[in-house]
């Protein structure tokens, strides 16, 4: 065999050389996944190190949304398994957060908010009317058909007390009652047994969704059969703003008008059960092998300045914050609904400077008050 030639050596040479620099242009322009899990890392164990507990916790922050707190791996450890599905539903969590921040309600779309009264209302729909009298006190689009959220349960407290239904039969939390339009939380977990007048209880004072729902399909003729005799009721009561899809108030379809609402609050005030359950300030019932205490969504009825005969409380994003009472003011039996408020607070606000406002007024005072009327 012949030795190579001087120009094959050359050759040889340049290839060699060509794979080399071809290998070293591959690794400097590959992205680098293991620094990146050195540094992650590294920054846990800084973490780690910063804390003399065997456990810590771990912050993560997104888009400006509220702080997602979780467990960590135990010191010294990185649980990197763990990491990215935390930081999933942490960031799933604030999506949901924002969207549901970022979602303007009905009458913030219909303008609502812009017409001003003299009381400064945060809530863009408003009617005070005296039950006695039937006189209007404080009128702010009252006609306006808006979302009502679970002042729908109201109806629904109504319905099964008007049906006389045994108050003692057993009724049990399905899969059918979880919330899959929301996907609102519940403390009554699937298979959570309590008797009707339990779930009436915590629907109505607590606004307790799961209840509200498994009173509605555990009525005779189901679920279907509950909600057409809402709507019936509804027409009776001569309620031609109101429209009624399901028994919670989770869909936006439930909707009706301050005028509408008034009619119903008059009505379900002369049940006595209606008025026990919604202005009980609290009720514990028990859940398996547990007590568990629930209160009432309205912190009013616990005011020694309020005397409160029937409330009920309800809030979706498209409805805003709801609030609809039959309450005694300076001698005066008032009907107060308030729909479509901003602010967490601000239709406890706004009861307040309704009952501010007819005290100043005096116990025989008639004086209407009238913001300008949108039809919603």
């Amino acid at each position: 065999m012949h030795p190579p030639s001087r120009s094959a050596h050359g050759r040889i040479a340049q290839a060699l050389a060509f794979l080399t620099i071809s290998c070293a242009l591959s690794v400097q322009a590959a992205p680098s996944k293991q620094p990146a899990k050195k540094q992650v890392s590294t920054t846990a164990s800084k973490r780690a190190a910063a804390k003399d507990e065997p456990r810590k916790r771990v912050v993560v922050k997104v888009e400006r949304q509220k702080a997602v707190v979780a467990k960590a791996a135990p010191r010294g450890k990185v649980a990197r398994s763990a990491k990215a599905p935390v930081r999933a539903a942490a960031a799933t969590a604030a999506v949901a957060t924002a969207a549901a921040v970022a979602r303007p309600s009905f009458g913030q779309i219909a303008g609502l908010h812009m017409v001003n009264d003299p009381l400064d209302l945060k809530s863009s729909v408003a009617l005070v009317v005296d039950q006695d009298t039937k006189e209007v006190l404080l009128s702010k689009n009252d006609h306006a058909v808006l979302p009502i959220a679970s002042l729908t349960k109201l109806m629904t407290g109504l319905l099964i007390s008007e049906a006389k239904l045994p108050m003692d039969e057993q009724i049990t939390i399905t899969q059918d009652d979880v919330d899959t339009e929301k996907h609102s939380s519940s403390r009554l977990r699937v298979g959570t047994t309590l008797t009707r007048g339990e779930m009436m209880h915590l629907a109505l004072m607590s606004s307790e969704n799961r209840a509200a729902h498994a009173l509605g399909r555990s009525y005779p003729g189901g679920l279907q059969a509950f909600v057409r005799q809402m709507n019936a009721k509804a027409k009776l009561l001569g309620m031609n703003d109101t429209r009624y899809i399901e028994p919670t108030g989770l869909s936006s379809s439930n909707q009706s008008s301050a005028h509408d609402l008034a009619v119903l609050v008059n009505v379900a005030h002369a049940d006595p059960l209606l008025r026990e359950l919604s202005t009980s300030p609290g009720f514990e019932v028990a859940v398996g092998n547990r007590m568990m205490q629930f209160n009432n969504t309205n912190r009013l009825v616990k005011s020694d300045n309020w005397d409160i005969g029937l409330q009920k409380t309800g809030y979706i994003s498209e409805a805003g914050r709801c609030l609809v009472m039959q309450a005694r003011v300076s001698g005066r039996k008032l009907i107060m609904v308030f729909l479509d408020s901003a602010g967490r607070f601000s239709r406890l606000g706004d009861a307040e400077r309704v009952r501010s406002w007819v005290e100043s007024m005096g116990p025989h005072a008639a004086r209407t008050t009238t913001a300008a009327h949108i039809k919603g």
